[in-house]
């Protein structure tokens, strides 16, 4: 499985990517598990882990954590942000 991976943001500043296309292992089946992948893949990736108060998003819709990952999703992930 293939998918789109975009950091938006302090993430994308703090990681020096807008975004990649990666195949994912077997384990990876939910967007919490793809956060889990990420992260693991050494110190950069740290804050994918441990923002608390990280976002994400399948196919341009927020959604949670448990939400499947499929071939070619575009997964996202965000801090939150503030307008004003």
């Amino acid at each position: 499985m293939v998918v789109n991976v975009l950091y938006f943001a302090a993430l994308r500043d703090v990681l020096s990517s807008e975004g990649e296309r990666i195949p994912l292992p077997e384990t990876v089946h939910t967007v919490g598990a793809l956060r889990t992948y990420l992260g693991s893949r050494g110190a950069q990736w740290a804050p994918l882990l441990e923002w608390q108060n990280l976002r994400c998003a399948r196919n341009r819709s927020l959604c949670g954590w448990d939400e499947p990952v499929c071939d070619g999703d575009e997964i996202a992930f965000f801090p939150p942000v503030t307008g004003g």
